[in-house]
């Protein structure tokens, strides 16, 4: 059999397809943008069908560019922006509306709401999650109450939700396979985590009917077989899992203590810990890192929602940049002796603060700041966050320092080595970049390759992952630490009253 890989990693502001062949090289790419649409402030959609096309063409173009056919791919895998929502219907497979991205707020009122009943305790206690916009729930529990008829319609069973994976896997099988897996079950609001089922207690209070959900696998399983029609020929589908899950499979941290952190649109950092489902008593998440042959692998989480998008800012809306990757070489030259701090709040802040109404802010301005310092305090946001995760990780999973660690990187942002070193500077902590910087398709390609048994296994996976480069702390603690004062004091300023 082929050792051609297929892996679909669908992001938020664009899709990939992405061919490894069979020595996990990658052999062909397709890559499309998609519309991203803000109907309110604090709202964002994407719409489906659009969506779903960007799917069609990016994996026809990496087919084509990897001069191969469908009938040398041996599985497919997909990875996908997580706690995005899409509600169908379940006989013609249209979506009843836009599909709510992860980063919507528009539920934050309801959260409150939630709260207010006291029920946090509970949601966290079953699901590991805190209540917040972010996560699928209480997105879903919007499209049923403000969708004219949805809510009816779901309790006949006529209506059909999931996450970006579930929808694209109806699509790809023409509607005979309606599932998930669990890691992306693991971030609905609606999953215990303990017990791996759909959560009765919790769908009740967000009245969600249970025929709407999709059925929950393992990570690497038969989750069905596309259309011969889409690409000439039957490819299985044998890996999902949500992007920052496939990107910890991607980065190899299969081992207890292991860290990972991907620097796209958001950032999101996880620590794995077994099969210890570790309760973070400083607002991190409990969520399941993997869940392979029946067994489940937990992990700590910390969520930014605002890391590369930041630069996408400078790029787009002030125009400092015109490119993203002039980003590291601009910030290179501001003036040391101005501290400008960014807090990027544009939605909000995620971990460790979980401020839905906080809102972007800058300070230290000078008559002197330029764009120099502009674009310095963008990147500097983004190490600053990543500290912020990891002091609280270390408090929940050990007493230290955090000084051993050694987190392993991947995303847009890490191509920049003014950004990585400053990571390193700011974590005083050691900052591997691998050599294969497409560690969440990879990591769903090996999902995938691995059930067909054409990929190496868990163990021979792991030794195959080599280091481009390892970036040394060499920043002073004086530096350092006035540094992190400065950056304390601008979230202080920033959190909403509320």
């Amino acid at each position: 059999m082929s050792g051609y890989i297929l892996a679909i990693d669908q992001g938020t502001t664009s899709t990939r397809a992405i061919v490894f062949d069979g020595k996990m090289k990658v052999a062909g790419v397709g890559q499309k943008e998609f519309t991203q649409h803000y109907p309110k402030p604090g709202w964002v959609e994407h719409d489906p069908e659009e969506i779903w096309s960007s799917v069609l063409f990016t994996v026809r173009k990496a087919i084509e560019a990897a001069g191969i056919t469908a009938k040398d791919i041996a599985a497919l895998g997909i990875t996908n922006q997580r706690e995005t929502v899409v509600v169908w219907d379940r006989e013609t497979g249209k979506p009843i509306h836009n599909a709510i991205v992860w980063q919507d707020r528009r539920t934050a009122s309801y959260c409150e709401k939630l709260k207010r009943q006291d029920l946090e305790k509970l949601f966290t206690r079953h699901t590991g999650l805190l209540l917040d916009p972010y996560f699928s729930g209480t997105k879903l529990s919007w499209l049923l109450t403000n969708v004219k008829g949805a809510r009816a319609r779901a309790g006949k069973g006529d209506l059909c939700f999931g996450t970006i994976d579930t929808f694209l896997i109806w699509r790809l099988t023409g509607g005979k396979s309606f599932v998930t897996d669990a890691t992306n079950a693991s971030r609905t609001l609606m999953y215990n985590i303990g017990s791996n089922e759909w959560d009765r207690q919790l769908l009740d209070i967000l009245r969600v009917p249970a025929a709407m959900l999709p059925d929950v696998k393992d990570c690497a399983a038969d989750f069905g077989i596309t259309d011969p029609s889409l690409f000439g020929a039957a490819i299985p589908i044998l890996g999902v899992a949500g992007d920052q899950q496939a990107a910890t499979i991607g980065q190899a941290c299969f081992e207890r203590g292991m860290m990972k952190s991907t620097y796209g649109t958001g950032c999101f950092a996880l620590l794995n810990t077994g099969a210890d489902m570790v309760r973070s008593r400083n607002r991190l998440l409990t969520t399941i890192a993997y869940r392979l042959n029946g067994e489940t692998t937990y992990a700590l989480e910390g969520s930014i929602f605002i890391a590369g998008a930041a630069v996408q800012w400078l790029r787009d809306g002030l125009k400092t940049i015109q490119r993203a990757s002039d980003s590291g070489e601009l910030a290179a030259k501001a003036d040391p002796m101005q501290e400008v701090y960014l807090v990027p709040a544009f939605t909000g802040l995620g971990a460790p603060y979980w401020d839905p109404d906080a809102r972007g802010a800058i300070f230290g301005l000078t008559r002197n700041t330029g764009p120099e310092e502009i674009v310095r305090a963008a990147l500097e946001a983004v190490c600053y966050q990543s500290r912020d995760l990891l002091d609280a990780m270390h408090k929940d999973w050990r007493n230290g320092s955090g000084q051993d660690t050694v987190l392993r990187v991947d995303g847009g942002m890490v191509a920049s080595d003014w950004t990585m070193q400053r990571l390193a500077d700011l974590l005083n902590a050691r900052v591997d970049r691998p050599t294969i910087l497409e560690t969440t398709a990879l990591g769903a390609a090996w999902l995938a390759g691995s059930r067909a048994g054409v990929w190496p296994d868990r163990a021979g996976f792991a030794k195959a992952w080599a280091r481009d480069r390892r970036f040394e702390p060499d920043m002073d603690d004086r530096t350092r630490n006035a540094k992190l004062k400065g950056w304390k004091n601008a979230v202080a300023r920033t959190l909403s009253t509320r």
